[in-house]
């Protein structure tokens, strides 16, 4: 089994310049109306941006994004953050350590889509 995450864009190239930008995702694929990202040091775990009202997409869907986000786990957190400081991202939690052993912020995607982007830590 293999999970592909899609997410609705009304802008991919502002969604694709987002992650490709903050998190160094590559283009795996791209056509006008749908993109597939992938990490680089895997280009079997994959991202997906479609276009927000493509007939693919059902009506109730073609919306901002609720209840829901999504995690990117990374190496270090608090490099990331500080490229979102620079891109002048809307970060709506700084970096903080979580008691659940993962050192996180929060960032607002293009689309209005929760992202949480972490890292392992250990207490001392």
């Amino acid at each position: 089994m293999k999970i592909l995450t899609n997410i609705c864009s009304n802008d991919l190239q502002e969604s694709k310049d987002f992650y490709a930008n903050l998190l160094g995702l590559k283009i795996k694929y791209e056509s006008d109306w749908y993109m597939q990202l992938c990490v680089p040091e895997d280009s079997e775990v994959e991202y997906g941006i479609i276009q927000w009202d493509h007939e693919l997409v059902p009506k109730e869907y073609q919306n901002s994004p609720t209840g829901m986000y999504v995690t990117f786990v990374v190496s270090d957190v608090d490099a990331t953050y500080e490229k979102a400081l620079n891109m002048g991202l809307s970060i709506l939690q700084a970096p903080r350590n979580e008691f659940y052993g993962q050192r996180r912020f929060l960032v607002k995607d293009p689309n209005g889509c929760l992202i949480d982007i972490c890292s392992p830590w250990e207490s001392e």
